[in-house]
């Protein structure tokens, strides 16, 4: 049985603390391994790609492109092993 989890937005540097979404590479129900990119955000600085921090299966979503969102907001869920 796999545990769900909230995975939230990492840090993107100093005095960097909004990001806005612009790209999910990776969709609900697919699997991820540590590492993989998920998803691309840009900040007033770049663009960053936001990448795993655990293997398992994306099941949920929890910011729409479009959406600017502070470090430390839930990102996603993720089902892992």
């Amino acid at each position: 049985m796999s545990e769900s989890v909230d995975i939230h937005v990492p840090g993107f540097g100093q005095g960097l603390g909004d990001a806005l979404l612009v790209e999910w590479v990776v969709g609900v129900g697919e699997r991820v391994e540590r590492g993989d990119v998920v998803a691309v955000v840009e900040t007033d600085k770049a663009s960053t790609e936001i990448v795993a921090e655990r293997s398992g299966r994306i099941t949920a979503h929890l910011a729409q492109i479009g959406t600017i969102f502070k470090t430390g907001e839930a990102f996603y869920q993720l089902a892992v092993d």
